[in-house]
């Protein structure tokens, strides 16, 4: 029987630290309630008579847990940041391969077989993705695999050890195979740059110093109502103060590594906005519920797009330096917007309903005298394969919604680029 990985372990040990805490907090309420007046205040002027004693003692175990976590500090892949791991790489493939055994048990049912024109097309645009970013060690020494799972789920996701897998709700989300590489290379670049195991060391480290804070509330509030009230603040507050606004930080990381290794792979980058810009669209058209992006731990889609768009110049000189083929000249950003702004028109003149709040995505000009196809998402269900020095693109609904033009408009997408 293998020892259990040292994060998964923690994760496992983790409830039981907060139930000691509130133990231990519980268990000096009661005692310091129950002494009498005059021991009450004789443990005052102990204190007070030792407070800068027990400040000093406080100081050093504030200065010998810095200097812990110095020693820890790493330097990220690809993109140099300073981070705090505290679980190696090692001790994070070691969980890797546990959980991606239970995944692969998970989804035995759903897997598509290799043979199947999906998973041949996801698996090209990994091994292309790879091929061309083989200068980086963290993806030349990784054996990268796939598994499609059917479920009309959107999510994609690459484990440390490699494991890549793909929903084909993805495969309908995703417009062509520009945007399928773009989504692939941002889901490789969390895996590339560690970012598992270091929002883990980040939630590591932030519990064992909130245990500090669970004793003193339960310690110092009156009764277990209000400490329990309290230690559900201290939760949420810990959320939109740590761990939210950190992952989408993480998440904007791997946007921008993950545009790159798209990039170095001769995708057309530009396809990147317009994957967010289509998902906010739906969510606009169907009415789905989104959380204010405070509340969540990834950037909302229409910022997702802003910030990639702004990424896009310094993309697109890295492709140019990789012996890329030329992209066509109509900006497939160009080409959402004028479809999109057509459509709103057409609902405001045929008053379709789920319409009229909807935003337009940012307008991207395009060289005069180009035509811009009205048709920028072109509905196919099938695969179709280009020439052997390109992965083959896909081309599936997104979600329909409002009528039958917002079905028109929301069909994918154009092969400009093939």
């Amino acid at each position: 029987m293998r020892a259990l990985p040292a994060p998964l372990l923690w994760m496992v040990l983790k409830p039981l630290q907060k139930l000691l805490a509130i133990l231990l907090g519980r268990s000096l309420r009661k005692w310091w309630v129950a002494l009498p007046d005059n021991r009450r205040q004789l443990m005052h002027v102990w204190f007070r008579r030792r407070r800068w004693h027990l400040a000093a003692g406080l100081g050093v175990t504030l200065l010998i847990l810095a200097l812990l976590l110095l020693t820890h500090l790493d330097e990220s892949p690809v993109t140099g940041r300073l981070r705090l791991l505290v679980f190696s790489r090692e001790k994070y493939m070691e969980l890797a391969v546990l959980t991606s055994e239970a995944h692969l048990e998970e989804f035995a049912e759903q897997l598509l077989p290799v043979t199947d024109p999906l998973h041949q097309m996801v698996e090209q645009s990994v091994q292309l993705l790879a091929q061309r970013n083989k200068d980086i060690p963290e993806v030349s020494k990784v054996p990268w695999s796939v598994h499609v799972v059917e479920s009309s789920q959107i999510n994609a996701f690459v484990l440390p050890n490699g494991k890549v897998f793909v929903f084909t709700g993805m495969l309908g989300a995703v417009a062509d195979v520009d945007q399928l590489m773009i989504v692939l290379g941002h889901e490789m670049a969390h895996a590339i740059l560690d970012h598992s195991a270091e929002q883990a060391s980040l939630s590591h480290v932030v519990d064992l110093l909130s245990l500090i804070l669970v004793t003193a509330i339960w310690a110092l509030c009156p009764g277990d109502s209000l400490a329990l009230l309290g230690g559900w603040a201290k939760d949420k507050l810990m959320e939109l103060m740590f761990n939210h606004p950190y992952s989408r930080k993480l998440e904007a990381e791997a946007d921008q590594v993950g545009l790159h290794l798209a990039a170095k792979a001769c995708a057309d980058v530009r396809a990147g906005p317009v994957f967010w810009q289509q998902l906010d669209l739906v969510d606009q058209v169907t009415g789905s519920p989104t959380l204010p992006e405070w509340l969540s731990t990834h950037p909302s889609h229409r910022n997702r797009s802003g910030q990639m768009d702004r990424l896009i110049p310094q993309a697109l000189e890295l492709r140019e330096t990789c012996a890329c083929p030329a992209l066509p000249p109509i900006d497939p950003r160009a080409v959402f917007s004028k479809t999109v702004h057509e459509l709103l028109e057409k609902a405001k003149e045929q008053g379709v309903r789920g319409l009229e709040g909807t935003h337009e995505p940012q307008s991207v000009s395009t060289p005069a005298g180009l035509a811009v196809s009205q048709n920028v998402l072109a509905s196919s269900s099938k695969v179709d394969w280009l020439n052997k020095d390109r992965v083959p693109a896909v081309t599936s609904p997104l979600p329909a919604a409002a009528g039958k033009e917002s079905q028109h408009v929301l069909q994918n997408t154009s092969q400009q680029g093939s």
